[in-house]
């Protein structure tokens, strides 16, 4: 009677122990709703941010936005506010931090000369990641960029058009190699924000060769090329009104339209522009970051 009494007792204190000790290692996941993360690929541990607004759900669209050469995933996630535009419309933003060249500039590898880095291929593992964690919609994962994220936009656009369905490029353009190999596996919808006096990625298409950068022609030339593609047969300009006479520049926006698949090819004219994001520096007529999401939103699957 006693053996089976202590017997008793033993049993009950180790499940005790085993129940107290479950409690103790269990971890509760706090809501957020902007955090940085890591995912590793080809022995790098790469950082992005993601932002995911209290009224998201799944099926929701996922926005990539690029940094430019020299900057950071904070720096355009503060001055792009599209955290902002997310809230409002429930959709998933993705700041991915591009990696350090031996100079000490951080860069995406817009098939440039400089780099061995293969962004394109952590990129498109970045989207899919994303995709199954959070059930975003795969037919509405978009990619936006300044400058070499511009760049990077394009590169996207042209070797991963089955991961990401449009783009968005502010000031950036197609690199050489871009340029000369660009052959999409589906033709998707091109929105591009240019000034005419941007001294770092001209419009005109005399950027400098070095490393791989230049080759385009005039920007206007390119989106013809991804106006082309799409067999986009009518045109609709708008000019919009110069709400800031300060800021010394104007917009005016053409878009090429008619495709069969519905593609439209959005292009914005900043006359007097330089190598700014409107709406946060530069011009004031227009934001760019409204912009951008006005253009994803027409192309949603």
């Amino acid at each position: 009677m006693i053996k089976n009494i202590l017997f008793f007792l033993i049993v009950s204190f180790l499940f005790s122990c085993s129940k107290s000790d479950e409690q103790v290692i269990t971890i509760n996941d706090e809501p957020w709703t902007t955090k940085s993360f890591t995912l590793e690929f080809e022995g790098l541990n790469r950082e992005y941010i993601l932002h995911k607004p209290k009224n998201f759900k799944e099926n929701s669209p996922l926005v990539f936005v690029l940094h430019g050469f020299g900057s950071s995933a904070t720096t355009i996630m503060s001055y792009s506010q599209m955290n902002l535009i997310s809230d409002q419309n429930g959709f998933l933003v993705c700041y991915p931090q591009g990696t350090t060249l031996p100079t000490g500039q951080t860069h995406w590898n817009a098939n440039l000369e400089m780099s061995s880095i293969n962004d394109i291929g952590f990129l498109s593992k970045l989207s899919t990641e994303i995709q199954s964690q959070y059930k975003t919609n795969p037919e509405n994962t978009f990619v936006s960029g300044m400058s070499n994220g511009g760049f990077m936009s394009y590169t996207l656009g042209c070797n991963k058009s089955d991961n990401f369905k449009a783009i968005a490029s502010v000031t950036g353009t197609m690199s050489g190699k871009d340029w000369n190999n660009c052959s999409p596996i589906s033709n998707i919808p091109i929105l591009q924000i240019s000034g005419t006096d941007d001294k770092t990625v001209p419009w005109d298409g005399t950027m400098s060769t070095a490393y791989g950068w230049g080759g385009a022609p005039h920007i206007k030339k390119v989106v013809e090329f991804w106006g082309d593609l799409n067999q986009c047969n009518q045109i609709e300009k708008i000019d919009f009104p110069d709400i800031d006479d300060t800021d010394q520049s104007t917009v005016s926006l053409t878009k090429r339209k008619g495709s069969p698949s519905g593609n439209e090819i959005w292009f914005y004219t900043v006359t007097g522009g330089g190598h700014d994001w409107p709406g946060s520096w530069g011009n004031r007529d227009i934001s760019a970051s409204q912009e951008i999401w006005k253009f994803f939103e027409k192309h949603l699957k």
